[in-house]
């Protein structure tokens, strides 16, 4: 099967908004009037973002996931998104399942494919994703206020403690692996929940790295500090109820563990009641979890309200 017969059978499907997809030498896309456009691009690399036993269904809808979760971050509502990839085979088996988790998810938020490349070479996934936003209306990292209370959405630390468990660090029940391992590979894009915090959410970032590090981007870009309570640790992570992780590695997991794809976001106390009904609107549950403060530094805190002296890194690809 050569190159083109590839994407025929695979990945050309007609086109949903673009004026011109996959097909030419270029994708032609008009955006809607008063609108601003977003875009995100992110790699996936075998061996170290995913596992070569990876389902390749699961592993489709994630390197899309992992793109949305950006738009949502901002508030974007997804259009559109380039596939480049790189294969060492022309594997029928593994690009059917790749494809159909890929376009499963796609399907779900409207979003098409509309151009993109592929090679021979190790298997590496690059997604470049395009979304809109009403004019003005984009949440940046930049905008956090002093007294601003601190949310995340969802849950945290579950894909960390699958990991651990891979890495033969834990040793889990079956029935909570697997659940851990779901959450590491089918990660949910909090695209509604980003959408209904427009106007309402001061600041936002989407948690890829672990919430540590991806909250510090939002501290650093509205030169603000944070007060965190860490005892929300455990109860936020989807298998605590079915198992009970030792204190330590939930904190590890659930701080700054990454790949969980929630949102972190601040918003003024007086919006309390509109964050509210934005998690419910969208289906979505959130954790008040700390505040905005001058400090200008990350503070974490215990049950006694005191710092507690504990060392905690997120992802860096160079560290």
């Amino acid at each position: 099967m050569g190159e083109f017969d590839l994407i025929e059978r695979y990945f050309k499907r007609p086109p949903l908004s673009a004026d011109v997809g996959i097909g030419d030498d270029c994708a032609v896309w008009t955006p809607r009037s008063g609108h601003q456009l977003a875009f995100s691009a992110d790699m996936l690399v075998e061996g170290r973002h995913f596992l070569s036993t990876v389902n390749p269904h699961h592993l489709g809808h994630k390197s899309l996931a992992v793109n949305l979760s950006d738009l949502a971050a901002c508030g974007a509502t997804p259009q559109a998104f380039m596939l480049s990839l790189s294969l060492p085979r022309a594997d029928e088996a593994w690009l059917a399942g790749f494809s159909s988790g890929l376009f499963q998810l796609a399907d779900q938020h409207r979003c098409e494919l509309i151009g993109g490349d592929t090679t021979q070479g190790p298997l590496n996934i690059s997604i470049t994703v395009m979304g809109d936003i009403p004019t003005g209306q984009s949440i940046l990292r930049s905008g956090a206020q002093v007294g601003d209370d601190l949310y995340v959405s969802g849950h945290l630390g579950d894909a960390r403690l699958a990991l651990e468990a891979f890495r033969g660090n834990v040793s889990l029940p079956q029935h909570v692996f697997e659940l851990a391992r779901l959450r590491m590979e089918r990660p949910t894009p909090r695209v509604a929940l980003g959408q209904a915090l427009r106007g309402i959410a001061t600041a936002m970032a989407d948690i890829s790295d672990g919430l540590i590090g991806d909250l510090g981007h939002i501290l650093k870009a509205s030169h603000v500090g944070a007060e965190i309570d860490t005892t929300f640790a455990p109860a936020l992570m989807q298998t605590h109820p079915f198992w009970t992780c030792p204190p330590d590695l939930a904190m590890t997991c659930a701080l700054s563990g990454g790949d969980d794809y929630e949102l972190v976001f601040s918003a003024s106390p007086s919006a309390s009641a509109n964050v509210q009904r934005a998690a419910k609107e969208s289906g979505t549950s959130i954790t008040r979890i700390g505040r905005i403060t001058d400090s200008r530094r990350l503070e974490l805190l215990g049950m006694d309200g005191l710092p507690v002296a504990i060392s905690l890194n997120s992802f860096d690809h160079f560290a």
